[in-house]
């Protein structure tokens, strides 16, 4: 909360800086300037399902072979970008240096395409969910960059933000897993900790890898009474096995 406060402060009193090359920032608290925002990698062809990217030739609406096999416990995915650079380095600095100015400026790039992806027909859901930290890495970051990137969609898009879910063993990081391992580690870590009356609810996080995480906090809402949950995250990474796979 602390690091929270701190950065709003400094938002406002300091002229937006690009995070990324020390250019001047496009506007005020848009702290990214105008080049390097076209550099940030677009997730433009991607699987609905789990928003994979696909290759360019693809055709709009297709399922990747892995969702066909095992579809996944969410209803559909989107991501706007792909992990990769310079994105990557914006994430990490978000999730690991405490600069949360990061979550400003991306949080905002995620609301403006989540509104364009709305206004061409997807559905809407009813309430925002961020993925949960658990308190005790809560406690030692100082604020959960889910949230933190959900803030600017709730507003923009005018959704309720409820912190309706709770991470009650404290995993090992999904970074530092294999694949295979994902999928156990996450078993059974998530519950709500309050009701939840929508229907149709987004998952916000920063990014959607295995889909494991993902998956198992869709089924604490499921089993919750909601009957739609779809995965909102800022970057995907592509398959296991993707040559340059970052994560």
């Amino acid at each position: 909360m602390v690091y929270r406060w701190i950065n709003i402060i400094q938002s406002r009193l300091l002229p937006a800086v690009c995070l990324l090359c020390g250019a001047p920032g496009e506007a005020p608290g848009r702290d990214l300037c105008a080049g390097c925002r076209r550099d940030l990698p677009l997730n433009a062809h991607a699987c609905p399902r789990c928003a994979e990217p696909l290759p360019a030739s693809a055709p709009a609406g297709t399922v990747c072979g892995r969702c066909r096999r095992l579809p996944p416990p969410f209803a559909a995915a989107f991501a706007p970008y792909r992990y990769d650079w310079p994105l990557d380095r914006l994430i990490v600095e978000l999730k690991f240096r405490r600069r949360l100015a990061v979550a400003r400026v991306l949080g905002t790039l995620f609301a403006e395409a989540l509104a364009v992806r709305l206004a061409a027909g997807a559905p809407r859901p009813q309430a925002l969910v961020p993925v949960p930290l658990h308190p005790k890495r809560l406690a030692a970051r100082g604020y959960n960059q889910a949230a933190e990137l959900a803030r600017p969609v709730a507003r923009m898009l005018g959704l309720p933000l409820l912190d309706a879910g709770r991470r009650v063993r404290d995993t090992a990081a999904q970074s530092a897993l294999a694949f295979r391992e994902r999928r156990r580690n996450v078993a059974g870590a998530f519950v709500l900790a309050q009701g939840v009356p929508h229907a149709h609810i987004a998952l916000i996080d920063d990014v959607l890898t295995t889909g494991h995480t993902a998956g198992e906090c869709a089924r604490a809402l499921q089993a919750g009474g909601v009957e739609r949950v779809e995965v909102w995250t800022l970057a995907r990474t592509p398959a296991p096995g993707t040559p340059g796979r970052t994560a």
